[in-house]
């Protein structure tokens, strides 16, 4: 029996491991170039950016360790120097960081410091992809020829985002403080916080004009007027939300009683109405 057992958990580990492969091994590393030597990478997880040429690549986010080598492949293809030379985390989460044990091995590794201090706590996290650089102030760089600016923001999505500016080539890399035509993942066991993240979007929006290209944390590449719609999205479905509590209501009938028609394509397998109208409600 006891030998039975065994032979069981081996076997679960074994399909469990290989499910998890599984799941990347369709996922292709998309490049799309957006200004000069400035593309967006997409995959599987956060959306990335890269920044091209002689000095090595600059990387920003990781995705997951298990796509890295394709991630290291389309790197190549678009630069004839595809080494990464810095990578940048824009959170902590595991769908933007993982990649750090093998992508950002040698290489300098910047994020907010509260990236630093959550990772050294997570056990599932490899520490050889911790931060070595940590900012709590905003830091220029310039890296093959393109001028950026990382920006660590207050509190919103978690308590250690950074945005990565692109003012020159008109081009912001929000992280996850945008997600782009669906309801937003405010971690507010990480620190996060609605009226922090519309609050951030408002000075996202200030930041830059009608040309602007800007990479959601996830969704499709979009634009100041995207950025609008979010932040209407939040704004109305927040008063709302804080109509049925005025009211009332409890979580279970506001969740019941829904946000309308209007707000049904902003619903997505992460963050379901039910999952947003909680958020909400419970927001200070």
């Amino acid at each position: 029996m006891r030998l039975f057992t065994v032979l069981a958990v081996s076997l679960l580990a074994f399909y469990s491991m290989a499910a998890e492969k599984d799941r990347f091994a369709d996922v292709q590393i998309q490049a799309k170039p957006l200004a000069g030597n400035i593309y967006m990478l997409t995959g599987s997880g956060g959306n990335m950016a890269a920044v091209t040429g002689p000095q090595g690549v600059l990387l920003v986010d990781a995705q997951f360790a298990e796509l890295a080598a394709k991630i290291q492949t389309t790197l190549q293809e678009i630069s004839a120097n595809g080494k990464i030379a810095t990578l940048v985390n824009t959170h902590h989460h595991a769908d933007h960081v993982s990649g750090n044990k093998v992508l950002g091995q040698g290489v300098a590794i910047i994020a907010h410091q509260n990236v630093y201090q959550r990772l050294k706590t997570d056990e599932k996290f490899d520490k050889k992809g911790l931060p070595t650089v940590l900012l709590q102030q905003p830091l220029a760089l310039n890296i093959n020829n393109v001028a950026l600016e990382l920006i660590p923001m207050p509190v919103s999505h978690t308590d250690g985002d950074l945005v990565v500016w692109f003012k020159e080539a008109n081009v912001l890399h929000t992280g996850d403080l945008m997600f782009a035509g669906r309801f937003p993942f405010i971690d507010v066991k990480s620190g996060g916080s609605v009226a922090g993240y519309i609050e951030n979007t408002k000075q996202l929006i200030a930041k830059i004009d009608d040309q602007t290209q800007v990479i959601p944390g996830h969704g499709e590449l979009t634009d100041k007027a995207g950025l609008r719609q979010s932040l209407l999205m939040m704004e109305q479905t927040l008063a709302l939300v804080q109509s049925y509590k005025k009211a009332g209501l409890s979580l279970e009938q506001a969740v019941a009683k829904g946000l309308g028609d209007k707000y049904k394509s902003w619903h997505w397998n992460f963050i379901t109405e039910q999952r947003w109208i909680e958020t909400l409600y419970q927001a200070e």
